[in-house]
């Protein structure tokens, strides 16, 4: 029986009206140009052919009685396809018509009767260069699959070229672990087993954990080897913004696209990563949007940021992903400090994760859990946002930033060209505001989700966004500074040194 893990179960759990948790994209397609018919049967089309490459369509739920464990994946017996891929209303949408009819849909919950994943058609979208394409919303529930699972969903069902590959034929035996017929009694046998398994799993390998984990804080508390008289605090929470709010139903969505080997030129030029550079251009903005909104904090605002679980060649679609917390030095007017801060901020990630992502568990005990689980977390999000907490409570975190790496060439749907490969993530009470970047055939695509009431003005974040790369790419690819790296980055290079010193 394909029971799922606990992580993947908890997204179900923890769901709300106003908390959808599914993760989605939009792209655009450049269509052939003797492309006839519609996008929309294009698409069925080629979905049809190919549905047997990723479970993730065939599959739906199958709730354990009484809820008493984790939910079990059953292969559906009929797909829908008219009903999963669907056409978006409107002739003709501007780019930004087309990102508002995504933050609605992304807003809606799915139909937990059906496999978990719609596609919405846009037939027509007309760019700022007066252009045509056409575009398409996707959303799949992160029950489903995580980000690195979402690679390969793309690779299940994309191609290289315009001419669609060979894809070989559906086997005929069922599948393992996906039975449609499931009886009560190994239903309820199952929870009971896999509760058992998980006990014995975390009993087994709670010595070593308490030992990584007590050497970690031990790293912690010290601030590192070369910082022994410096006690760091184990706990920090985020100052309060506008992005900590109670979220509604209500969406907002926007889109930025940087060039990626400015934005690689950048990262070399202060000895840092790419997802270092990210995170510069994200603070950076942030700093412009809360002048207007909110202001800025005294303290640094504090960034969730998804660490991927997942060994090298695992494929599964299942989530394997935990949570990090970096320092965004959003307190800095100079811009360079503000790098700084966070190129130290991820050393310290980089270095814990090393130290933890063995033993960071994805999975826990089936029996109950989504009554405990799901009552707490409801207990949660009542006490939150009906008591007036939400004005007073700091979160663990400001926003959520995440990184994706993507293909370096361009991919094919039904023959047509992808151009942009925006994606769309999760928010929740506390942290109403994720940043999903993705990179993709040489651009670096930006998809930007909130609750529309915490961030009002979409297009300031994402024009900030723009004119904060603007900006890096003139201070760092010109002036060419340096941040020296060590492993807590603290020695400066003269020419940063000049910079730290207004």
């Amino acid at each position: 029986m394909n029971i799922l893990s606990g992580l993947d179960a908890s997204f179900l759990y923890l769901e709300t009206p106003e908390m959808p948790m599914h993760v989605g994209s939009f792209c655009l397609y450049q269509l052939p140009s003797d492309f006839k018919g519609t996008f929309l049967t294009a698409i069925k089309t080629h979905i049809a052919q190919r549905m047997h490459l990723a479970p993730v369509f065939s599959r739906k739920l199958r709730f354990m009685p009484l809820q008493l464990g984790h939910p079990a994946w059953l292969q559906a017996e009929n797909v829908d396809l008219d009903f999963h891929i669907r056409r978006v209303k409107g002739k003709t949408l501007t780019e930004r018509q087309a990102e508002a009819a995504c933050a609605e849909l992304h807003g809606r919950l799915m139909d937990r009767r059906y496999p978990l994943w719609e596609f919405h058609v846009f037939e027509r979208i007309k760019l700022a260069d007066g252009s045509i394409c056409a575009g398409l919303y996707s959303k799949i529930h992160h029950a489903a699959l995580d980000g690195k699972g979402g690679t390969v969903l793309t690779q299940a069902i994309m191609d290289i070229s315009s001419v669609p590959r060979e894809v070989p034929a559906p086997s005929t035996a069922p599948a393992v672990g996906e039975t449609r017929n499931l009886k009560m009694s190994a239903m309820i046998g199952s929870v009971f087993s896999n509760s058992l398994a998980q006990y014995a799993k975390l009993i087994k390998g709670l010595p070593h954990t308490a030992q990584v984990v007590r050497g970690a804080l031990a790293k912690r508390a010290l601030g590192g080897a070369g910082d022994l008289a410096q006690p760091k605090p184990l706990l920090r929470l985020a100052p309060m913004t506008v992005f900590n709010a109670v979220v509604t139903c209500e969406r907002a969505f926007g889109t930025a696209r940087l060039p990626f080997a400015d934005c690689r030129s950048m990262a070399k030029a202060v000895g840092g990563s790419f997802n270092d550079i990210v995170l510069w251009i994200c603070a950076t903005a942030l700093r412009t949007y809360l002048t207007e909104h909110g202001g800025i904090p005294k303290k640094s605002t504090l960034a969730a940021m998804p660490v991927s679980l997942r060994e090298q060649g695992n494929v599964d679609l299942n989530t394997q992903a935990s949570m990090s917390v970096v320092e965004l030095g959003t307190q800095f007017f100079n811009p360079m400090k503000r790098m700084q801060a966070i190129m130290a901020s991820t050393a310290k990630v980089k270095n814990a994760m090393a130290d933890l992502k063995g033993v960071l568990p994805t999975d826990y005990p089936s029996l109950l859990a989504p009554w405990i689980v799901g009552g707490l977390a409801k207990a949660a999000y009542t006490t939150y946002s009906a008591t007036g907490l939400s004005h007073r409570l700091r979160m663990m975190a400001n926003l959520v930033i995440s990184n994706v790496p993507g293909p370096s060439v361009p991919l094919y749907m039904a023959g047509a060209k992808m151009l942009t490969f925006h994606p769309m993530s999760i928010v929740v009470h506390g942290v109403a505001l994720n940043i999903t970047i993705q990179t993709y055939t040489g651009s670096v695509d930006f998809g930007l989700v909130a609750d529309k009431k915490a961030i009002p003005a979409m297009g300031e974040l994402t024009d900030a966004l723009v004119r904060a790369f603007e900006e890096g790419r003139q201070l760092l690819t010109h002036g060419k500074p340096k941040i020296a790296q060590t492993a807590t980055v603290k020695s400066v290079s003269g020419s940063v040194k000049k910079h730290l010193k207004h």
